[in-house]
């Protein structure tokens, strides 16, 4: 988890951070794969990155492990150190907290490399998936990174002013919430520059999780999960289907913010907690639509791999519990792909999606957007 501040990286002593990578494998790699053209090679290998820190050089190791065709091992390797060949400039960062240090920071911005990289290797993209594919893509990438809870907070409890929220980025740590915003902000931003900077996926992450697009302070966070998507349906970002494939208007006030104020920790401004209260109320006008339980194994089928999924709820006051992406396996089933806080990780459900949802008591059904490709 990084934060930035004024476009620029530190570590502990305040000093901009230098991040360096060597290529210096590509000439050991050559002369082996040159002459086979046809062979397929299982291939380990490490790119060495040297981290500028006060008195020492911390060396960090990014291991590939692969199995690919001599030509396409080629291409990617000449890729991978035209990519590595350069530092991380302190234009890849925004908002970065000095107190938490750096020490994430390079492991994070690798991840975003690698992912944009493996975005425009992938061989589906010759068939032009959909964006939410393309989404769902970096969240097969993200399997595996471990769940943490409460990390948009964490600037509170550390003694911040909820009116100045930081922009918090990660792609080393995820709720369910940043998973999918995170996944959808790698693919737009590949989709913008070809190898998108730190602040690329800063500002499609920016317009996701702030009302209008515009960070002004922790109340302009779509805290309500259902107003995430009418917000950015109004900007183009989703399309709300769930209208269309059957769901019913839940006219039920949302209310659970300023009924549980001392859930969170903002709240204990008077005047965050009365702009959450106004909030609550605008969203009375907001319709949102959800698809019931009993119904979701008949509109399966309708739903493509990365539409995004909101588990709505019978808690009083509350929209919807959990967010996730449509996966469909290879098998065929429509699964769910997310950041659970039972697993602990990113992971692929077991579970069909109607048995997933039938398995949280609280469940009502889900509301569903697709994902478009807006830049």
């Amino acid at each position: 988890m990084v934060y930035t501040r004024n476009d620029e990286w530190y570590d502990h002593s305040g000093r901009r951070d230098a991040v360096f990578s060597s290529p210096a494998i590509l000439p050991l790699l050559l002369p082996a794969v040159l002459p086979n053209w046809r062979l397929w090679f299982s291939v380990d290998f490490k790119l060495t990155r040297c981290r500028a820190l006060p008195g020492r050089c911390e060396i960090q190791e990014l291991a590939f492990g692969m199995s690919i065709s001599r030509r396409k091992l080629l291409k990617s390797v000449v890729a991978a150190a035209a990519a590595t060949a350069f530092p991380f400039s302190s234009s890849n960062a925004q908002d970065l907290d000095p107190s938490t240090g750096g020490s994430a920071a390079g492991d994070d911005v690798a991840r975003l490399k690698a992912w944009s990289f493996a975005l425009r290797d992938d061989p589906a993209g010759k068939s032009r998936p959909t964006f939410g594919k393309k989404a769902a893509h970096v969240g097969e990438l993200a399997i595996g990174t471990p769940y943490v809870a409460n990390t948009l907070e964490a600037y509170i409890r550390a003694g911040g002013d909820a009116a100045h929220e930081p922009l918090t980025l990660s792609l080393t740590e995820f709720d369910c919430v940043t998973l999918v915003e995170s996944c959808q902000a790698v693919a737009r931003a590949s989709a913008w520059r070809r190898s998108p900077s730190w602040s690329d996926f800063g500002h499609q992450i920016e317009r996701m999780r702030y009302r209008g697009g515009i960070r002004r302070g922790y109340s302009s966070r779509l805290h309500y999960f259902s107003e995430w998507i009418s917000d950015g349906a109004k900007r183009g970002l989703v399309t709300d289907i769930a209208r269309q494939l059957g769901g019913v208007i839940d006219a039920r006030p949302l209310r659970f913010m300023s009924a549980h104020r001392a859930s969170y920790a903002a709240l204990a401004n008077d005047s965050i907690f009365q702009q959450i209260v106004e909030m609550e109320k605008r969203l009375d006008f907001h319709k949102r639509y959800v698809i019931s339980k009993e119904r979701i194994p008949e509109i399966a089928d309708e739903l493509q791999t990365g539409d995004v999924l909101a588990f709505a709820t019978s808690v009083a006051g509350l929209d919807v519990t959990h967010s996730a992406y449509a996966y469909r396996r290879a098998d065929g089933v429509m699964g769910v792909l997310h950041a659970p806080l039972s697993g602990g990780a990113v992971e692929i459900s077991k579970k069909s999606l109607p048995d997933y949802v039938a398995a949280i008591k609280t469940s009502i059904g889900i509301l569903v957007a697709r994902p478009r490709t807006a830049v």
